[in-house]
């Protein structure tokens, strides 16, 4: 059986749903719904049950699955950038993958994979190379980006880099993302403001070195982002923390225009002032080095910011569409 935690979210139903595709079923879903509306991301998949993510945990180090998990795909967290409760997102995104890497030191039949995050880099000045040996030069510029930061030194530390995969993943959009209010994508938020309005809000640029809206991330399509994730399994020699990314930056400006070709509009951009509590934390330049994983002997090819835009807008948002 392969566990996904997170299951119900965003990359984690993506995850399932792929696997779905792959001809397997044989799938343990851990979340925790609470009152979101995520559990519309599982009505369309295939998977043998569900369990909440106490529950799970609790089982987990009670011994209750014998030798039966065959992987664990660790996506469950707290992913907002805007999070002020520290001590919630150290429980969430730190202590509870310490436990599951905890549990799995020494086990040999069982796959751990685990979702860092490329808001680990902070703003960027000591690059985007997913190297073990630099984490410790690495500077988040936020509580969310820190958590993340602090299990891939532990693991470092204990060395369970050398039997898991870290996955740091940029930028990624696209179906099953509905529920993530604040933190759903640009895409995702500005559609409808792009149908009803004709226009998209883009954040100024307070650098000198950007113009307004060519502020640049490694933006990547979920369906591609998970099919790297897919890469690990079964590849029990290729270890340590990898970029999840497309190895190519495109700016804000880029992906407006790339919407308003898709809904068949004139692109029309307005810029507006970054909240003052994001004009500090605020990422100008993300590109993922795709060296490491490419060099692992993944040779995934991922598509154009353009054909996955298009393919987001026309054949989910317009029709209000999850992967299925």
């Amino acid at each position: 059986m392969i566990v996904v935690t997170g299951g119900a979210g965003f990359i984690g139903s993506a995850v399932v749903w792929d696997l779905n595709q792959r001809g397997e079923d044989s799938i343990l879903i851990v979340d925790h719904l609470g009152e979101s509306e995520k559990w519309k991301n599982l009505v369309s998949l295939r998977f043998d049950d569900y369990m909440d993510k106490q529950a799970f945990i609790t089982k987990l180090e009670q011994g209750n699955f014998g030798n039966s998990l065959k992987a664990i795909i660790h996506l469950g967290a707290c992913s907002s950038t805007t999070e002020k409760d520290a001590g919630y997102l150290m429980e969430n995104n730190y202590i509870y993958t310490a436990r599951l890497a905890q549990w799995h030191e020494g086990k040999r039949d069982c796959r751990f994979i685990y979702a860092s995050s490329a808001a680990t880099y902070g703003n960027g000045n000591q690059g985007y190379r997913d190297d073990e040996d630099a984490l410790d030069t690495l500077q988040p510029l936020n509580m969310y980006g820190y958590s993340k930061q602090l299990f891939d030194k532990l693991a470092k530390r204990r060395g369970w880099l050398s039997r898991c995969v870290g996955l740091k993943y940029f930028n990624v959009y696209g179906p099953n993302e509905y529920h993530k209010g604040s933190m759903r994508s640009v895409i995702n938020k500005a559609y409808p403001q792009i149908q009803d309005q004709g226009t998209i809000s883009l954040f100024k640029s307070y650098r000198d070195a950007y113009k307004d809206g060519e502020q640049q991330r490694d933006f990547i399509y979920v369906k591609d982002a998970v099919a790297m994730t897919l890469f690990f399994l079964g590849r029990d020699d290729v270890n340590g923390i990898y970029n999840i990314g497309t190895g190519a930056a495109r700016s804000w400006n880029d992906v407006a225009t790339a919407m308003f070709t898709a809904a068949n509009k004139k692109t029309t951009i307005q810029y507006i002032e970054m909240p003052k509590e994001l004009q500090g934390k605020y990422q100008y330049y993300t590109c993922a080095d795709m060296t490491k994983l490419e060099a692992a002997g993944c040779s995934h090819v991922c598509r154009s910011l353009e054909e996955s835009v298009g393919e987001y807008i026309k054949e989910y948002l317009a029709v209000d569409e999850y992967l299925r």
